[in-house]
């Protein structure tokens, strides 16, 4: 029997029952939605981790007060820091020899920061606030909208000069001219030089528009000054010349830092180091681990799918007894019957997989759409899905079409 034919069988026979087709199909359909998906979840997430940090800064060097641990304040950009703000150990001084004995070193950016009140013409607005010096821009890649940046001198000085974040100048003027106002942060006037550009929102959901930058000097003497005392930091940004060198320079501020802060051989860092691209790595490693487990929990709904084919696929044999018997009669083979009822199984099963996948593919983007997440639908799904469900047809099904090919045709002609 030509296989044309045995497909044109199998196309008849699921058509002949829509409705128990259609619910034999919706296991898979189910499981291939699902890991669809909790896949383009997964991805979503890692791009948006991804992007949270390199935001942060390229070539990055994060040190921090105390021991490597969890928990902390938070860093710049919604990144959490272990220590900042408790246990300070860091100085200014530790920067100024950062800055002079690391080589390949190209940034280095003392902060220190807080929250504070706003007022501006009338209106009001809390913001956290940093104290930081001119290299912070590159160090944190960040670049200007408008006006300028302070300068060393400005630093200094402790002149009382900000550069503000794209929410902080719409919500004091809207959409105003900001450059040269006055504002009042705890009762004390600054004047604003600068507006960065935008970032947007950081995956910890932390605006990184809402922000105003100032000199070091004039933050932490004016502004924070009470939680900190003399010439204490709280995170110091050290920028590499490149990602080849990174572990290199990240390695040198360490060592100078133990030799600064005069810590012998054997006792621990009373300070931590981080570099962006082992926390990449690391992040990426610990969401790629996560989207595995959701697509295996949701791959179980395939299995499931896979058993009502099977029970189905079983009561259509025994259903259909006599026209098998039938077919066995006028000249058709066992193989013939065994590849029909494959070929329906996998039909059912290919065709949930299809439903399934579409349905996968709308809802991960209108969950995109929803949430501003990430539409991140690999390339590889669709045929990873329709190849499973495949397979799936073809595993589950083979049971009953070896029961159908193994009929006596006399035994099965005598089946009313």
């Amino acid at each position: 029997m030509k296989f044309i034919e045995l497909l044109r069988f199998a196309t008849g026979a699921i058509i002949a029952h829509p409705l128990r087709s259609g619910l034999t199909s919706l296991g898979v359909v189910i499981g291939v939605a699902a890991v669809v998906m909790m896949t383009s979840i997964g991805l979503g997430a890692q791009q948006r981790v991804t992007s949270t940090i390199a935001s942060l800064g390229s070539n990055l060097i994060i040190v921090s007060p105390g021991a490597a641990r969890g928990g902390g304040g938070g860093g710049g950009g919604g990144f959490v820091m272990g220590g900042a703000g408790t246990g300070l150990s860091l100085t200014e001084d530790d920067a100024e020899v950062i800055a002079r004995d690391v080589e390949g070193a190209i940034a280095v950016a003392p902060v220190v920061r807080g929250q504070a009140q706003l007022a501006a013409d009338g209106a009001n607005w809390n913001t956290r606030i940093e104290g930081v010096t001119p290299d912070y821009l590159i160090a944190r890649d960040l670049t200007l909208a408008s006006g300028r940046m302070f300068d060393d001198r400005e630093a200094r000085q402790g002149k009382k000069v900000l550069v503000i974040g794209q929410t902080v100048a719409r919500e004091l003027w809207g959409e105003q001219d900001p450059i040269g106002r006055r504002v009042r942060v705890r009762s004390v006037p600054f004047e604003v030089v600068g507006v960065l550009e935008s970032k947007g929102q950081s995956s910890f959901g932390q605006d990184q528009d809402d922000v105003v930058l100032g000199p070091l000097q004039a933050v932490r003497s004016r502004v924070v000054g009470r939680r900190l005392r003399g010439e204490v930091v709280q995170t110091i940004y050290v920028k590499a010349e490149s990602e080849d060198e990174l572990t290199r320079v990240q390695e040198d501020v360490t060592n100078v830092l133990r030799q600064q802060h005069r810590i012998r051989p054997g006792e621990d860092d009373d300070f931590s180091t981080q570099n962006m691209a082992s926390i990449l790595q690391a992040s990426q490693a610990a969401v790629a681990t996560f989207t595995i487990l959701l697509a295996a929990v949701a791959a179980v709904s395939l299995v499931v799918g896979g058993v009502g084919i099977m029970n189905i696929m079983l009561v259509a044999v025994t259903e259909r007894t006599r026209e098998i018997g039938l077919r066995m009669a006028v000249g058709a083979r066992r193989s013939d019957v065994l590849i029909q009822f494959a070929l329906e199984s996998v039909a059912l099963s290919l065709a949930g997989g299809i439903i399934g996948l579409t349905i996968g593919v709308l809802g991960a983007l209108a969950m995109a759409r929803v949430g501003d997440w990430p539409a991140a639908v690999p390339t590889w799904a669709g045929p990873l899905a329709l190849g499973f469900s495949m397979l799936v047809g073809l595993a589950f099904g083979a049971y009953p079409s070896w029961r159908a090919a193994r009929l006596d045709p006399i035994e099965a002609l005598r089946r009313e």
